[in-house]
């Protein structure tokens, strides 16, 4: 963004705005998580709101407690200071709140089970969150090894970034997203969505990589009774050369 741009940004948030730096402990921060901290509490400061520390540990298998250890050292370091927390995704109240939700999702009808692994996904060559098979319509019983989807009607959301201007996205274009992993782990994208509703989080700075998240986690957030949806502000990322984005996958720092 321009200055110029982000002076307009800036005048859009409303005082007082709530929002979230939430860092995954599933290896150190990069470069990237530092210029994400940059636009998290630079903005947030400018416009006198409040940053929340959330550690977003929802994957148990790949969360490691050296990593949740070295994320607070690394902010404390580099001066990041948050307003509230940290607070955890794996916290005993964190956990009641996503069975809530959860339970208000299926007394709605709208979860069904699904047995397709990724493997097979991908032999298959599928490569998005949603699932190609019948599984909506199968009737599968909710067990162990399975994954846990929600019935997202068609349609788009629309909304007005703070740093792109006005989007449209459609909310499933690759299928129903999953709430709950085949290993029991809740997904990124519905804890974020249950989180920022209980936390009462109205602004959500982030990487552009997550801007076609948005649609998806604008309906969910509605079915599960959000009035309105958090600002948001998906900046630019850092790039490798080559343009490929940083990545803890790729051991970047």
């Amino acid at each position: 963004m321009t200055g110029s741009a982000l002076t307009a940004d800036l005048a859009a948030i409303p005082p007082g705005s709530r929002t979230r730096f939430a860092p995954a402990p599933t290896g150190y921060l990069h470069l990237g998580h530092v210029a994400n901290a940059i636009y998290v509490w630079g903005v947030t400061r400018a416009a006198g709101g409040t940053v929340m520390l959330r550690i977003e540990d929802h994957d148990r298998q790949r969360s490691r407690p050296a990593f949740d250890r070295a994320v607070l050292e690394d902010l404390d370091w580099l001066g990041f200071v948050a307003d509230e927390g940290p607070v955890r995704q794996s916290d005993a109240d964190a956990q009641a709140t996503y069975e809530a939700a959860l339970d208000r999702l299926r007394e709605a009808g709208l979860l069904y089970a699904c047995d397709c692994s990724r493997a097979t996904l991908v032999a298959a060559g599928w490569t998005g969150p949603g699932c190609p098979s019948r599984c909506r319509e199968r009737d599968l019983a909710d067990r162990p090894g399975r994954a846990l989807r929600v019935r997202l009607s068609g349609g788009d959301e629309t909304w007005m970034d703070l740093a792109i201007g006005p989007c449209r996205a459609p909310v499933a274009p690759a299928g129903d997203p999953p709430i709950r992993d085949r290993h029991g782990n809740w997904t990124y994208g519905f804890a974020v969505v249950v989180d920022d509703l209980r936390q009462g989080i109205d602004l959500v700075i982030r990487g552009r990589d997550l801007r076609d998240a948005t649609a998806a986690q604008i309906r969910l957030g509605r079915t599960l009774g959000r009035q309105a949806p958090p600002e948001f502000l998906h900046h630019p990322l850092i790039r490798k050369p080559g343009g490929a984005k940083l990545s803890k996958a790729d051991r970047d720092t």
